[in-house]
């Protein structure tokens, strides 16, 4: 099917400046820098990385409430990074967020039914007046709370069920595309279950294509279709969720899969630890050619000079395996990573 969203090559730089009255530019941080993806109707693509990768910036600039530097973000065909006025607000309509934190995104002096039907307000051709009321309260029964709720306030729930009112919140306007941005990890894991298999069961119930942003790998396998791996404002690998849990190919993604702990001995003594040596560079000042040779253990000259392609690499490309998906590494090569069974986790 053709992508429903899709992301080429973008850019965002946020300037360094100097000075008060005359600011003077002295350099950038490369928060993303050229990420490319695409999203199907119906489709999960999950996005994982560490801390300041970028991840949550792309969330951002996908809902326009980031402009980006450079690059296109096509909804339908259509690029809406040019748009504005009516025009951008009916595209925000069909492409909603869920966000990462359920203390602060709700507001604490509104009612759970003002938070809900606020969509309502700003789209009143989706809900009149007379009906809202009723709509919010089957918004409420659709996520597991109980409609009479209506006039709590936030700070009456627990975290689990304020991330219910805010994806209650995201379906108000029947969106084609939500955004998650971690929307878990604020959560107790017994918590997190739930609402993981929530949102699974709204995306049937709703035919909605989930962009589902976490840095936890369990989490992502359990939901997602096809999985892209960020470092440093860049996507280093991409493809199924089989193909990158059990035929990893970029240094950084068998780094991450090996990370993950494993409580069964006999699995954990069949696995090699990948540890990484020093710091992720600062994205002012990002190692030239590929952004991961200065922690990884394959790094030769050719790294230092060439920015390697998110591409099939040439070692895969005659053959049939798993391991023939898209990889940013020069020297790219399948490795056996025993993470443990992580697919059954989130039951």
């Amino acid at each position: 099917m053709p992508p429903l969203l899709e992301v080429r090559e973008l850019v965002k730089h946020y300037p360094l400046t100097r000075g008060v009255l005359f600011r003077k530019q002295i350099g950038a941080v490369k928060a993303v820098d050229g990420v490319s993806f695409a999203l199907r109707p119906g489709e999960t693509l999950g996005i994982v990385g560490e801390s300041g990768c970028g991840k949550s910036t792309v969330a951002k600039m996908l809902v326009s409430l980031e402009r980006p530097t450079a690059g296109r973000i096509l909804y339908k065909g259509e690029d809406i990074t040019r748009l504005s006025g009516r025009a951008l607000k009916a595209v925000r309509r069909n492409i909603q967020m869920v966000f990462q934190d359920p203390y602060t995104s709700l507001n604490p002096r509104m009612t759970v039914g003002d938070i809900v039907g606020e969509p309502y307000e700003i789209h009143p051709e989706v809900a009149p007046k007379g009906d809202r009321r009723r709509k919010v309260q089957e918004l409420l029964d659709v996520v597991g709370l109980n409609p009479e709720y209506i006039n709590r306030y936030p700070h009456q729930f627990s975290g689990g069920q304020r991330q219910r009112i805010g994806i209650a919140r995201g379906l108000a306007l029947r969106p084609e595309v939500i955004v998650a941005d971690e929307p878990v990890s604020a959560l107790d894991v017994s918590v997190q279950a739930q609402v993981v298999n929530l949102m699974e069961k709204l995306q049937g119930e709703f035919g909605l294509a989930y962009v589902f942003i976490a840095h936890d790998l369990s989490i992502v396998r359990h939901i997602s279709d096809r999985v892209g791996v960020m470092y440093l404002g860049r996507v280093v690998e991409t493809g199924t969720d089989t193909e990158i849990y059990d035929h990893p190919t970029h240094p950084y993604t068998q780094a991450l899969l090996s990370a993950v702990p494993v409580p069964d001995p006999e699995v954990r003594e069949q696995r090699e630890r990948i540890l990484l040596t020093g710091d992720v560079p600062s994205p002012t000042s990002v190692p030239s050619g590929c952004r991961f040779r200065t922690r990884c253990w394959k790094a030769r000259e050719r790294c230092a000079l060439e920015v390697p392609l998110l591409a099939v690499p040439a070692a895969f490309r005659d053959t049939h395996t798993p391991a023939r998906h898209d990889s940013a590494c020069h020297f790219a090569e399948e490795r056996r990573v025993v993470p443990g069974d992580t697919r059954g986790q989130m039951g």
